[in-house]
């Protein structure tokens, strides 16, 4: 049972050593505990009725971030004929709590006829889309490959705001109108 719990950083005095069992996440100086990591601090009881312990305890969840060959869940911002920006969202199945940016370039759509590729025609700004990092890019964003068949468009919106379905690798119907519109389908895993 934690009897209290606020928020540290490293550096920070805790508590005296005569009150207190140093535990993860602290460090003891000149009869002094202090925080050494960022975190909550706790103070829970011992086994044996002797002093409690005194911990910091991190943050459970990291924020995820990309990595080379990861992939990645992203959402597309806006086009252009060169590109599409993405904001990434989820790395390997880890939410992001941090922005991160990315680039789908048009010769990364797919792995075939690369030059034929128009980013209208494969993306459009509000598309869920499943990529894969293949460089760290320059200091704003990531680049992003979809030429993977399992990779691309895996939730759209068509223009009457229905839900997308796939019909095959390029095309995807409104559940809506089912009108046909152009995206760069992923294969369902």
């Amino acid at each position: 049972m934690a009897s209290t719990a606020e928020a540290v950083i490293p550096g920070q005095r805790l508590g005296h050593a005569q009150e207190y069992i140093a535990g993860s996440g602290t460090y003891l100086h000149q009869d002094f505990l202090y925080a050494s990591v960022v975190g909550i601090k706790q103070i829970n009881p011992s086994d044996n009725d002797g002093l409690p312990f005194l911990t910091v305890q991190r943050e459970s969840s990291q924020s995820a971030i990309p990595d080379i060959d990861t992939i990645v869940t992203c959402k597309v911002l806006r086009i252009n004929p060169r590109f599409a920006s993405v904001s990434i969202m989820v790395v390997n199945g880890k939410p992001c709590t941090d922005d991160f940016q990315g680039i789908i370039r048009a010769q990364d759509v797919r792995a075939t006829e690369k030059d034929k590729v128009k980013i209208y025609n494969s993306f459009r700004p509000g598309d869920i889309v499943r990529a894969q990092v293949v460089s760290l890019g320059d200091a704003r964003s990531y680049y992003l490959s979809t030429a993977a068949n399992e990779l691309g468009v895996i939730f759209g919106t068509s223009i009457a705001g229905g839900s997308l379905v796939p019909i095959s690798w390029q095309e995807m119907q409104c559940t809506k109108t089912k009108a046909v519109e152009l995206r760069k389908c992923a294969k369902p895993l």
